[in-house]
């Protein structure tokens, strides 16, 4: 009985989940922002090259 009580007062094991969810979402979130600000760079890119070769 001793050992389950201490396994369930063990709160590491909840605290590694916890990190772990938090790094994917931050992962999730960088990605995501990431992904956009790319688009919207090579959509400038695009610009800028096509703006040149009609000059």
């Amino acid at each position: 009985m001793r050992i389950l009580k201490a396994f369930l007062a063990d709160i590491r094991g909840a605290t590694a989940v916890e990190y772990g969810l938090l790094a994917a979402l931050i992962s999730a979130a960088l990605i995501g922002g990431l992904t956009t600000f790319g688009n919207s760079l090579q959509n400038t890119f695009n610009t800028v090259s096509n703006n040149l070769d009609n000059h």
